[in-house]
């Protein structure tokens, strides 16, 4: 028979990156009283993870409760870039409610739409919190008819038009229903998350259904599986059935070791969970997404749907430069495969494949972002190897025709630069569908544009901006092929020979363009040290030193200034590097590489490349 569970709720909380979900769970875990009076606590408490700091954004989904008048409230925080959309898809499946976040200023943004589409999509219903209503330029009555119009568009139910409006500063810890009187807490949002999300519900008394939505992984303990138990109840010890609805082979008996709900920040140990609980269930090693944990007597898997597919790829290599494994801790192919095998276990929305050698793989995900925390948290892992330009992936229709990756791109742009990106997003075959002017004395422009045209402008746009435009993308499907783009104008700066780059032979080469090294860093033939400011690729000899003669002064070398190398951060230099180039990553050095490195085995691939083209 089918129950009420009345003293639980799980909502999530989802919204377009940076409008303050983060900091919103923060005030909700503050005034629950899950922190002590005089406890230290950092900002943006859910962000754990040292890069998701770093960056001010939440790169995976992470689980919390806290307790309001006797209710438990699951809450689970999401990530708002597009890029790790799949994190979003699948935690849905866990809650009963959505609390949608609006920025006040911005209003609802493209992420915002993707979001709320997938919520919508399992007819879950929405909670409307309007945050930072103390910005300034907050216009929180416009953003409630925007919202109202987004939901129409969407093709929402009366129900789900008619949804509540809560309005906030998340960082502030106050919200309320009423845009005239000010708040003094959260307890408007939390009466309304009481109100307003449904109960979970199910048969306590039918057999055991648990989905998997979410998978974690721990050194120690190893794989973690997250989900609600829909019917029945999971116990410690007890023998269950992983089936899948997407593979109706499998049907594998295992033991359920550990089960854990979720206190506040804390998993804490429990010996049982009923229908409604979301909880963390370790001691199973083949467990992934979207399977479910059944009776044995009754093995029915719960549908879960499948996950966008990746639109760009990367080649990862063994890295096989002269400077190779002299600053990474694992090096192998061994190492590079074992470790982008158990990514994995956590990522959904990723595709590891293994190409003709064993000294490669090939990498596919959401977006350059996507693909560049991967690396990152690898480099700083220990890992060394280099990656190839990102390339997007493309599919062909019935009649063989190439299809690629579209993404729709919202660009937020001071008046006079809007020229600018209209012209340099047009010459990487953007088209311009809309133009219209915003609070700010800002244009607003949408394209649509395809995947591969992104790759390597977001440099260029800060420059074109100088530094004040925002551009947002999403993914909007499949379309013909546009045509060929010439991504970069400049040839690069080609390192003669192996050495110590000096003063003086960095003073000759600056003459030729810009550089990305400083003196007393290790080179070798085929490195890129810099940007050419001609077309074609030029050799310099950044380790040439000045001749020593029997008349020279000793103030000789004083007249010698060098221009401050461009230093190229990670993302920066996978946007720059070439389809013949590749990015060397180690620990401590991101190195741009020509991938022949012998300069006549270069030209003469060179030639036959041109000649091809030719023909």
């Amino acid at each position: 028979m089918i129950q009420k569970r009345e003293d639980v709720r799980n909502v999530a909380i989802i919204a377009h990156v940076d409008h303050g979900k983060t900091t919103l769970v923060d005030g909700l875990l503050h005034q629950s009283g899950v922190f002590r009076a005089n406890q230290e606590v950092q900002e943006r408490v859910m962000d754990s993870n040292a890069l998701e700091r770093e960056r001010g954004i939440t790169i995976l989904s992470k689980n919390t409760a806290v307790y309001y008048k006797g209710v438990k409230i699951n809450i689970i925080d999401t990530p708002g870039h597009a890029d790790f959309g799949g994190e979003v898809e699948r935690v849905l499946k866990m809650v009963n409610g959505v609390i949608l976040v609006v920025d006040a200023f911005e209003g609802p943004m493209p992420q915002t739409r993707f979001v709320l589409s997938k919520a919508m999509a399992l007819d879950l219903p929405v909670i409307v919190c309007i945050n930072k209503i103390d910005r300034p330029g907050a216009r929180p009555v416009e953003v409630i008819d925007e919202v109202l119009e987004l939901l129409m568009d969407l093709g929402a139910s009366d129900e789900q038009i008619d949804c509540p409006f809560v309005f906030a500063s998340a960082k502030s810890g106050i919200a309320t229903l009423d845009l005239g009187r000010v708040g003094s807490s959260m307890k408007p949002l939390f009466e309304t998350i009481i109100d307003y999300i449904p109960a979970p519900e199910g048969d306590p008394e039918a057999e055991t259904q648990v989905l998997i939505s979410t998978i974690d992984y721990n050194e120690y303990i190893g794989r973690i599986g997250v989900g609600k138990v829909d019917n029945g109840c999971l116990k410690v010890n007890q023998e269950v059935v992983i089936v899948n609805h997407h593979d109706p082979d499998k049907k594998k008996k295992v033991k359920v070791s550990k089960l854990y709900e979720f206190e506040g920040l804390n998993r804490v140990e429990v010996q049982e969970a009923r229908i409604g609980s979301i909880v963390a269930i370790s001691g199973i090693s083949d467990l992934h997404i979207g399977d479910t944990i059944c009776s044995p007597e009754n093995p029915v898997a719960i549908p879960f749907q499948k996950i966008s597919e990746p639109t760009i790829s990367m080649t990862f290599n063994v890295n096989d430069s002269p400077l190779a494994g002299k600053e990474g801790k694992y090096v192998t192919s061994r190492h590079l495969r074992d470790r982008l095998y158990r990514e994995l276990n956590t990522d959904v929305s990723l595709r590891v494949e293994d190409t003709d050698t064993t000294e490669s793989f090939k990498v596919s995900g959401r977006g350059e972002l996507h693909l560049s925390v991967l690396i990152e948290t690898m480099r700083r892992e220990g890992y060394e190897f280099a990656v190839s330009k990102a390339e997007v992936i493309y599919q062909y229709d019935d009649k063989g025709r190439r299809l690629e990756p579209m993404e729709q791109c919202f660009v937020d742009v001071p008046e006079e630069f809007a020229g600018n990106v209209i012209q340099k997003l047009g010459e990487r075959k953007g088209e311009l569908v809309n133009m219209g002017t915003i609070p700010g004395g800002y244009t607003r422009l949408e394209f649509n544009i395809p995947s591969r045209g992104l790759i390597g402008y977001r440099g260029d746009f800060l420059t074109d901006t100088k530094g004040n435009g925002i551009m947002n993308t999403i993914f909007s499907g499949y379309a013909p092929y546009k045509g060929d783009i010439s991504y970069r104008k400049q040839g690069s700066l080609i390192a003669f020979e192996q050495g110590t780059a000096v003063a003086y032979g960095l003073f000759n080469a600056q003459e030729r363009g810009f550089l990305f090294i400083s003196p007393g860093e290790q080179v070798y033939s085929g490195m890129i040290v810099g940007q050419s400011g001609k077309t074609e690729d030029i050799e310099v000899n950044v380790c040439k030193t000045k001749h020593l003669t029997n008349t020279r002064s000793s103030s000789a070398d004083e007249a010698l200034r060098l221009v401050p190398p461009r230093i190229l951060s990670l993302e920066q230099a996978i946007e720059y590097i070439d389809v013949d180039e590749l990015l060397e990553v180690t620990p401590t050095h991101l190195r741009i590489r020509k991938k022949i490195l012998d300069p006549r085995l270069r030209k003469r691939a060179n030639i036959s490349a041109a000649m091809k083209n030719q023909k």
